[in-house]
């Protein structure tokens, strides 16, 4: 009888997951966003904000575990604004990864945020698409007024004993992130024509970049990769490092070219809802957008230019991020029948 029991509660049991299962919203594109400013709606647009009005995303799902409430519209698109920095990213993401409510496994994600730009390779407002997303906050550190006589920096590889020396001891397996080339590919090509608007006062601000053509230039986009920490670090010097320690976690193919706070965080927790098939890391797009250097310009310091502001307060960045960032998800909604098995690639 016990035995009887047993067996009508796990067919119960089943028939209840299968249910739930069926029940969950599919949603084809994932839209993560990473602050807002104030409310959600109707003030001054923080990275969410332009995609709940613009994209009518009036579905509205509470989301306690999350930073804000979730959005949605008819058309597939759900969007996130994590919260800044690696923790919120990380705990926000995981939080939506195993929300019943939604089947996120044919799901493509567009990270699309504003961030920081090395003037080495990059102008205000430029866009760029990442191949690889890098860790810069799992490292050793020591003051800079005990740094080693030769040393360049104070920040050394866990497992090394030096700086910009591969690891040979212990270290983590979530340093570096290979995106999907094929996708980052596809992404470019369909944004790299378009127009991104520029400013009198991002003209202005990029003035004094005498010496680097590239932030001389008015905005464009490109492919290169991002750096992610919870510590805002600038400088020159901090820079150096940041382009060695991009080059020796993702190969000396890739070249940093942003900075951010959070994109290391959404996706270690990408890469562990994939683990239990509840996402697809193929489908996964970053995008930031330079809404300031990542050092200052000759005669300035890196003290000023740490905390200077922004031209336009970055909105034509966040512009930007969204502006670049729906034409792809326009594009996947479109080919939705074909891209929903196949993941799009370049001609």
């Amino acid at each position: 009888m016990l035995n009887l029991i047993g067996s009508a509660l796990l067919i119960l049991a089943s028939f209840a997951l299968a249910l739930s299962a069926s029940a969950a919203i599919p949603v084809k594109v994932v839209v993560v966003s990473m602050f807002e400013n104030g409310e959600v709606t109707g003030d001054e647009a923080g990275e969410y904000q332009l995609w709940i009005e613009r994209q009518k995303l009036n579905k509205k799902f509470a989301f306690p575990l999350g930073a804000y409430d979730l959005h949605m519209n008819d058309a597939g698109v759900l969007a996130i604004c994590t919260g800044g920095g690696v923790t919120n990213a990380t705990s926000s993401i995981m939080a939506l990864g195993t929300d019943p409510r939604f089947d996120l496994s044919k799901a493509y994600w567009v990270i699309a945020g504003i961030g920081g730009g090395d003037p080495l390779d990059v102008s205000l407002g430029t866009g760029v698409w990442a191949k690889h997303v890098v860790d810069g906050d799992l490292l050793y550190e020591i003051d800079g007024r005990e740094i080693p006589k030769g040393w360049k920096y104070g920040l050394i590889p866990l497992g090394a004993k030096e700086p910009n020396q591969e690891s040979t001891g212990w270290t983590v397996d979530t340093i570096v992130y290979h995106l999907n080339p094929t996708l980052v590919n596809w992404a470019y090509q369909l944004t790299k024509d378009s127009p991104v608007a520029d400013t009198p006062a991002m003209k202005s601000f990029r003035e004094q970049y005498k010496g680097f053509p590239q932030a001389l230039r008015p905005p464009f986009v490109t492919i290169g990769d991002t750096l992610g920490s919870s510590t805002y670090w600038h400088g020159e010097l901090l820079n150096n490092w940041a382009n060695d320690w991009m080059h020796l976690h993702a190969g000396k193919d890739s070249n940093f070219m942003t900075t951010n706070m959070e994109d290391n965080g959404s996706l270690t927790a990408l890469h562990r809802l994939a683990k239990a098939k509840l996402v697809d890391t193929n489908r996964v797009l970053v995008l930031r957008t330079v809404s300031n250097f990542s050092f200052p310009p000759p005669g300035k310091t890196a003290a000023w230019s740490t905390t200077a502001p922004y031209p336009d307060k970055g909105l034509p960045a966040i512009e930007a991020a969204y502006g670049l960032g729906n034409i792809v998800v326009q594009e996947l909604l479109r080919g939705w029948d074909k891209y929903q098995t196949t993941i799009p690639a370049a001609k």
